[in-house]
């Protein structure tokens, strides 16, 4: 107890800096926590973002966008129905249409282009996938007559009484 009692007593006469100290010092635990915690959200996101560019979710992003916007100037000179038909119907394309139509286009060609044939010589390799048969001899098991030639033990007689 003695020493419980001297922790108290430094520790309510601590100097004003120190209580100071102490508390920025947990302040900067809370600020680094959470730095890492939207660290972590940013990768996240930026995880997510990168995934829907590679298959192209982009494009179908923009060509919703395109598709939106020519139904809204279409309906202002003609009637929704008019404007969902001449929208959809491929011979009205908007210049966003076209943007992405090249787009998706330059990309289809690049890939052609950019995958390079794979000329591999190899040395054959043969693969084992089970170990090697080792041969296992099991305990020889003998029935021979001689064995069996006593008749079994005779069971116990039964008393009278049951």
């Amino acid at each position: 107890m003695p020493l419980l009692d001297s922790f108290k007593r430094l520790n309510g006469s601590r100097p004003d800096y120190m209580r100071q100290w102490v508390k920025q010092s947990v302040d900067i635990c809370n600020v680094i926590t959470s730095l890492a915690v939207v660290l972590r959200c940013v990768g996240r996101i930026a995880t997510i973002i990168a995934l829907c560019c590679a298959i192209g979710l982009h494009w179908i992003a923009l060509q919703s966008l395109a598709w939106t916007t020519m139904i809204i100037d279409y309906s202002n000179r003609a009637p929704l129905r008019q404007a969902i038909t001449e929208t959809f119907d491929g011979a009205h394309p908007c210049s966003l249409c076209h943007a992405v139509n090249t787009g998706k286009n330059s990309e289809k060609k690049s890939d052609f282009q950019s995958a390079p044939k794979m000329d591999m010589i190899c040395a054959a390799r043969a693969l084992r996938l089970l170990p090697p048969f080792r041969p296992f001899e099991f305990a020889a098991a003998k029935f021979s007559l001689i064995e069996r030639r006593y008749s079994p033990p005779v069971p116990p007689p039964r008393s009278e009484l049951a």
